[in-house]
């Protein structure tokens, strides 16, 4: 079986191919990169999956990536994925995230081939979220409230048109909040884990810089993400949305709560507007009981655990920046 990754030097790309190497090793592994592409988070498997340089945005480009490796399975994961940048680059998200995958798509049906595709959509696309609406289910209506949601959303919908029109066997996966090692710090799991180890290797003064403390969000490990991700291409039913979630909420204090009591640093909290949004989606819980009927998943990693995996990245990581 041959498998595509696009994004793959990402943060959820890189863990996905880690559980195939590990998981399904009969599975021969293809990823895209960009000539920009930052390529530490594949260390651990350098040399261990073919690499093509591709251009998503340019038609040309993906056709001749498809064409060549003629995938079984395609993971589309590559995205302006960081919800901040979408309000100051709307254009560059809706670009990016839609015409990339239209040329996939197009460039399938013109080759003539059949893999599934798995196509990375998001909890954000709910966007608005009435109290009486929780936990989610893919029945919701969809309101989104930033750009990045609204490509999502054109995502998601493409993948559902090209299957009902073309019968191309695409699977929406809207995956909620994920995170763990090697997430970017730009992240709000991620970001607080790197604030604590900078303090504690005397990088940062003791001074935590947050946004909305309020927000209540469904977070899930990576690890059990991307394991769902081969699920959904290995038993989800094509056409098909997907909500991928643990079903347990926590309010973005208490995460940072917990974060705070894993580290014997000292600090203060101050509130940064610079990190405030123009509108939030205040309450993201998901309902992810149909994926789970239809492929036998649950999450195995404890929320503790992804903090403290969390946080000892980054204690390592800046530990060994400022050794070096």
């Amino acid at each position: 079986m041959k498998v595509l990754i696009t994004g793959i030097t990402g943060f959820a790309g890189s863990h996905l191919a880690e559980y195939l190497l590990e998981e399904h090793p009969q599975v021969e592994i293809k990823g895209t990169y960009r000539w920009r592409s930052r390529m530490e988070n594949l260390d651990r498997i350098h040399g261990r999956v073919e690499m093509i340089e591709s251009d998503l945005r340019d038609f040309s480009s993906v056709h001749r990536l498809l064409a060549e490796v003629r995938p079984d399975v395609i993971f589309h994961l590559a995205a302006q994925s960081f919800v901040p940048s979408s309000w100051t680059a709307p254009n560059d998200t809706l670009t990016t995230n839609i015409t990339s995958q239209v040329n996939i798509f197009e460039a399938v049906r013109i080759l003539g081939l059949d893999p599934v595709i798995q196509i990375a959509c998001s909890s954000e696309e709910y966007g608005l979220v009435l109290p009486d609406e929780t936990p989610i289910k893919e029945t919701n209506p969809l309101r989104p409230l930033s750009p990045y949601a609204v490509s999502k959303v054109a995502q998601d919908m493409m993948a559902y048109q090209y299957f009902q029109s073309y019968g191309l066997k695409a699977i929406r996966t809207r995956g909620f909040n994920h995170t763990g090692p090697r997430r970017g710090d730009v992240f709000v799991t991620s970001n607080f884990a790197k604030q604590i180890a900078s303090i504690e290797n005397g990088l940062q003064e003791p001074v935590i810089r947050v946004g909305n403390l309020e927000a209540i969000r469904d977070f899930t490990d990576v690890r059990d993400m991307v394991r769902a991700y081969w699920f959904a291409t290995q038993k989800g039913k094509p056409g098909e949305a997907y909500n991928i979630a643990t079903g347990n909420p926590i309010r973005i204090r208490d995460l940072l709560d917990q974060l705070l009591a894993l580290s014997t640093a000292d600090v203060k909290v101050e509130l940064d507007p610079e990190r405030l949004r123009p509108s939030d989606v205040e309450i993201l819980i998901g309902d992810s009981s149909k994926f789970r009927a239809d492929t036998g998943w649950e999450p195995r990693i404890p929320f503790e655990q992804t903090l403290r995996d969390t946080l000892d990245f980054w204690r390592e990581r800046l530990s060994s920046r400022s050794s070096g």
